[in-house]
């Protein structure tokens, strides 16, 4: 009888682990299904409060290194070795099985409400450290999987991501823990969920509030252009190949300023341009079309200067001399022999304060947030995705977008032309190999600063959840070393 019982729970533990990795698969992959992650972790966290300690927290743990293969492919492209997927996702499986180990000991301790922020508290404390420790920042942030929940998205204007992963795997928790004791307890349940939905429902009411207050401010309009034909893709070699690459550029631009564009981006990394020629041939044809057109353009480059390499934008502007970007943060180990930049740039554009990153710079927050306080109404970035990765990766942005109060124009190789506000609407996008040898767009957006909670005070969020993260792990040791017993009602669970 005790093996066939032991039997029947290894089986539905097998079950919970398969169901949670297909919601997994298809709720954080490339271009993920946002409702998805909302339950996702139910089923293993239902066998963490059930199961013994070992069988809980391993099953959490499979069930996200099983569903996280959905990446796999993305890790193959990237030319990643398999150490490195299973170190990433090793890491991650072991947050969450630990995740799930804490809060299963103070829920069956009877300190529901410790164990219930103990869950999120931990992930979002992870997400943190690994923001601040690692070369690809926010990059993996359960977050992302939400940017197309706009009303939930404008929760990044006051917390950043850290709130969005926060709610997001609240969410499990609560409903896991109702299941858990609804039966003996089912007053105990009915106020889990009620304090989870008291939370949700005036953030949604938030978000809802603030896509629907109209934007005000002065429109720009503005073109983006980017070429995924065979020999332009890779960044051109100094000298011939640079001055042809840009003057055909240069005429896609030109065509974009006749139709109004006063703003104009193109992809980082474009061509290769020496100290010798940087304000030579090689920038001569796109700085001419800025000063016969009176646009902006901001055009990425491969910059050698003596023994530096630098991954820059350069801002042509009409009867002005250019202004230059140096990217922050490289993508590792494609641009590790590269110098990295320290500053920001923003300057005076027609109808407000623009700004420019290149591409890996918005996975992080902090550079992001020094030009909200900077009352930036324009982000202009150049970038360069992988095919493959142009929403996951591509989007990113987005979110920096809505934290930091401006708008978005990103346009990248290998990826999307994006034109989005500071709520985080797409307002235009498409591929960038929707037609060749060159695409473009031309759209208007609102170039005006809008004003965020996130810019004043941080990642207040996250210390909090730092904070709430420790309590939590001190009062589950002390109740592993102190014996404390489980309270009756929840003894038959």
């Amino acid at each position: 009888m005790e093996f066939g019982s032991k039997r029947k729970g290894l089986l539905g533990s097998a079950f919970a682990v398969g169901l949670s990795a297909v919601l997994i698969w298809f709720g954080n992959g490339l271009d993920p299904w946002w409702p998805l992650l909302w339950l996702a972790p139910v089923p293993v966290l239902i066998v963490a409060l059930r199961g013994s300690a070992w069988l809980g927290s391993s099953s959490v743990g499979l069930a996200w290194l099983l569903g996280s293969f959905t990446l796999w492919p993305y890790f193959h492209v990237l030319g990643l070795p398999p150490v490195a997927f299973v170190g990433i996702f090793g890491a991650a499986a072991a947050v969450m099985s630990f995740a799930a180990l804490l809060f299963r000991t103070l829920v069956r301790s009877g300190a529901i409400w410790s164990g219930l922020l103990a869950f999120p508290a931990a992930i979002v404390t992870a997400e943190y450290v690994r923001n601040l420790t690692t070369p690809h920042g926010t990059a993996g942030s359960l977050a992302y999987t939400q940017l197309k929940f706009l009303p939930l998205l404008q929760l990044a204007s006051v917390t950043g991501p850290w709130g969005v992963t926060f709610l997001l795997t609240l969410f499990p928790a609560a409903l896991a823990t109702a299941i858990h004791v609804g039966a003996t307890a089912p007053k105990q349940a009915i106020r889990v969920l009620a304090a989870c939905v008291g939370i949700l429902v005036p953030v949604l009411i938030f978000g809802a509030v603030r896509l629907a207050i109209p934007q005000v401010g002065q429109k720009v309009l503005v073109g983006l252009i980017a070429s995924d034909e065979g020999r332009n893709v890779a960044t051109a070699r100094s000298g011939a190949d640079t001055r042809r690459l840009f003057a055909q550029y240069a005429a896609e631009a030109r065509d974009l300023a006749s139709r109004g564009a006063s703003v104009i981006v193109l992809p980082e990394k474009l061509a290769t341009v020496s100290e010798d020629d940087a304000d030579g041939d090689s920038n001569n044809a796109l700085q001419q079309v800025a000063d016969e057109t009176g646009s902006t353009i901001v055009a990425g480059e491969l910059y050698l200067q003596g023994s530096a390499h630098w991954n820059q934008a350069r801002v042509f502007r009409p009867r002005a001399s250019a202004l230059t970007y140096n990217k922050h943060h490289m993508l590792p180990p494609f641009e590790n022999p590269l110098t990295p930049g320290t500053s920001e740039l923003a300057f005076a554009g027609a109808a407000g304060t623009y700004g420019v990153e290149i591409c890996k710079d918005m996975d992080f927050t902090a550079l992001s947030r020094r030009y909200g306080r900077a009352d930036l109404g324009l982000m202009l970035t150049p970038g360069w995705d992988f095919n493959m990765d142009r929403s996951w990766h591509g989007h990113m942005a987005v979110m920096r977008a809505v934290e930091n109060g401006f708008g978005l124009v990103r346009a990248a190789k290998n990826g999307y032309l994006t034109l989005a506000d500071n709520r985080g609407r797409v307002l235009a996008e498409t591929r960038s190999d929707a037609r060749m040898p060159f695409t473009t767009l031309l759209g208007s957006v609102t170039a005006r600063h809008s004003s965020t909670l996130y810019v004043l005070l941080g990642d207040w969020c996250a210390w909090m959840a730092c904070v709430v993260f420790v309590a939590c792990l001190a009062r589950g040791l002390w109740i592993a070393v102190s014996g404390s017993s489980v309270p009756p009602s929840l003894r038959k669970h």
